[in-house]
């Protein structure tokens, strides 16, 4: 058998300057394989997490008597950190002797926008935005265990009002400005806000994009509002409609000692509640708790994306996507955040590397989608724009293909960690990811991350190695989920993720773990595709269709046939400007079957205007088949959740040519 070669090596010097270095040293090992042995087994996992918050500084404020204890009336059947109390708003902006955040003139939040000039807050000017924010809270009756919730971009006042809320032990909650009023209102009806925070308007791309008609509504909509704070984004000199209170008015005031406080509350206290994307029905409210965002978060951040006070931490995202809170979790690590609300495709597709080029960024992240796109438009950013300070790359959202990872070593940097990072909103982090310990190889993830035991189940529940089936965690994380919202004894939750194999997480992807402990997701559980009996996932092919000039977007799924017979495999295709259909289903079929197998090649390809996907940019492959297959739209999906709400329209329509083709074979 070949031995695949890693397109990138961390040197030995990368090694020992890493915090992941230091991190196994100090808890005495000398790899990483029985660093994280130690950090899963169910004899020293206790350990590791104690010696883990204790390593990375987590702030009690009352002592734990223990880190992890049984308690199987969770579903998790983990109790972590118990009597423990903390907070995570603290965590974030701790104030120390000996601390690089005690620095006032250190920058802490930088803020990229379209909408409005870049700006920037230090240390000590964050934590007075915070205060003030803080007080504006108090001074509208929130306390802790409410719910707060924004309706805000990617900006310093979305950032500084969820650790406003935080601080207070009350609840944040967000929905990112391009999702329309029934998406909002579905998701922010279940938490019952008391108040709201939301913008007019904000510009994208060549567009000005205004939502002060949609605000109202959402408001209108929640009868729960004591207070509805404007931001007057687009509009920066007009004044809020009546009702509403101006974010000055809101923000400026400073707390009566002067001084930010922060309520202590329980490691598992509601932090903030995120939703699943609505792509399957109603969405689920996932209720994370402070400790375990807090702990896991700074593991993640500061151990596998090597991440610390003297870096400069990017991603792109929305405030509607779990990445914008591990995002915002950069300052737990010490490390200045950069903020970027505004087109990805501008500057020629270039424009998140302008950022990371201009703001000087160590740490990056952005959608698999993206790198496959320059990859594809044969983009070089690395001869366009300085990233010699890049030293992690992170991308996740979907599966990045060989090629797309083949493309960063040869077009932005040749010697970056490249870090495919998966996991999810139910965990709000990756459990399988990178490390500067760690080769990286081309359409694999590194490693397994200390303290997840991910394995690979088959159909039985038994473990397996160098075959595709379920992935799983076998022990639990900290940060998996609190609660879910209306779910008062749990039910919900283990059934959504303990039922298929009793007692064991079931996350829904489909994986193959390889002897050399890295991984590959090969689609979602329920959209693997199935020929002749023989189970595909689906992100082989679009490592193939990604790469093809002629194919602009893609969606593949297997129709089961009714009747027991073979069913059919179907590529949805939006073709490239100009392209000829006849031409291009030639070329698909041609390289499925040169680089894949005879039996990747489709049944049938379709061609439509558009690719249904989630607002973080997944691809809709389970409620397109379940469409196709003759299921209401309106009972699979939420139009609210979809990058663009018009994009199921073709499919709607080949669903009824295709019932109308049955119809008249009968």
């Amino acid at each position: 058998m070949i031995r695949p070669v890693p397109l990138w090596l961390p040197s030995p010097q990368r090694q020992r300057e890493s915090a992941m270095w230091r991190f196994i040293n100090d808890a005495g090992f000398d790899n990483y394989d029985d660093a994280w042995a130690w950090s899963v087994s169910p004899s020293s996992a206790a350990d590791f997490w104690a010696f883990t918050a204790d390593h990375l500084g987590v702030a009690w404020r009352d002592q734990p008597s223990a880190s992890l204890v049984r308690a199987p009336e969770k579903p998790s059947g983990a109790g972590w950190f118990p009597g423990g109390t903390l907070n995570y708003a603290e965590l974030c902006l701790a104030d120390r002797a000996g601390d690089e955040r005690a620095i006032g003139d250190r920058a802490a939040v930088i803020s990229i926008s379209q909408t409005r000039p870049d700006s920037q807050l230090t240390w000590s000017e964050l934590r007075r935005t915070v205060d003030g924010i803080r007080s504006g809270l108090v001074d509208a009756g929130v306390s802790s265990g409410d719910c707060v919730a924004g309706y805000l971009p990617n900006v310093v006042e979305a950032l500084a009002s969820m650790l406003a809320v935080a601080s207070l032990g009350a609840i944040w909650t967000c929905c990112a400005p391009e999702m329309g009023v029934d998406g909002c209102v579905e998701r922010l009806k279940q938490v019952s806000p008391k108040l709201l925070i939301a913008i007019d308007g904000y510009r994208y791309a060549s567009h000005s994009i205004d939502r002060r008609r949609e605000v109202t509504a959402i408001a209108d909509a929640l009868p729960s509002l004591s207070r509805r704070v404007w931001v007057p984004y687009l509009h920066p000199s007009a004044e809020p409609p009546g009702g509403w209170q101006h974010w000055s008015e809101f923000s400026e005031r400073s707390s009566a000692i002067g001084e930010l406080e922060f309520e202590p509350v329980a490691f598992d206290h509601p932090l903030y509640v995120l939703f699943s994307s609505g792509t399957t029905g109603k969405p689920k409210g996932i209720v994370h708790g402070h400790g375990g965002i807090a702990l896991e978060h700074a593991k993640a951040l500061r151990l596998h994306f090597d991440v610390g006070p003297s870096d400069r931490f990017f991603w792109y995202t929305t405030t509607g996507w779990m990445m914008w809170n591990l995002l915002a979790s950069g300052l737990i690590a010490g490390s200045t955040i950069v903020l970027y609300d505004g087109d990805p495709s501008g500057t020629d597709g270039n424009r998140l590397w302008d950022v990371m080029s201009s703001q000087k960024v160590s740490c990056g992240g952005v959608g698999a989608s993206y790198l496959a796109g320059g990859a594809k438009a044969g983009h070089r950013p690395g001869d366009r724009y300085d990233l010699s300070r890049l030293k992690t790359l992170g991308a996740t959202g979907s599966p990045l293909s060989g090629d797309a990872a083949r493309w960063v070593y040869e077009a932005v940097n040749p010697d970056v960690l490249l870090s495919s990072f998966s996991g999810g909103t139910d965990v709000c982090t990756g459990f399988v990811g990178a490390s500067p310990l760690h080769p990286v190889w081309a359409g694999e993830i590194s490693c397994r991350c200390l303290g997840a035991k991910v394995e690979v189940f088959d159909d039985d529940g038994n473990s397996q190695v160098g075959s595709e089936g379920e992935l799983v965690l076998t022990a639990p994380l900290p940060s998996m989920p609190v609660a879910f919202v209306d779910d008062e004894d749990g039910s919900r939750l283990r059934s959504a993720y303990f039922e298929r194999y009793p007692g064991v997480w079931h996350h829904g992807d489909r994986a193959v773990l390889s002897e050399r402990g890295t991984l590959t997701i090969t689609g979602r559980s329920d959209g693997t595709l199935n020929r002749g009996g023989v189970r595909m996932g689906t992100a082989e092919l679009y490592s193939v269709l990604d790469s093809l000039p002629e194919v602009s977007d893609s969606l593949a799924v297997h129709l089961e046939d009714p009747g027991g017979g073979p069913g059919e495999l179907l590529v949805l295709v939006v073709g490239a400007p100009g392209a000829d259909n006849d031409e291009v289903t030639d070329v698909i079929r041609t390289e499925l079957r040169r680089r894949l197998s005879p039996r990747h090649v489709p049944d049938r390809v379709e061609f439509v205007t558009a690719i249904p996907r989630t607002l973080s940019g997944k691809r809709l492959e389970v409620p397109v088949k379940r469409v196709l297959l003759g299921a209401p739209p309106s009972e699979v999906l939420s139009t609210a959740a979809l990058t663009d709400p018009s994009s199921i329209d073709p499919i709607v329509e080949l669903a009824r040519r295709r019932a109308g083709a049955r119809v008249q074979d009968r």
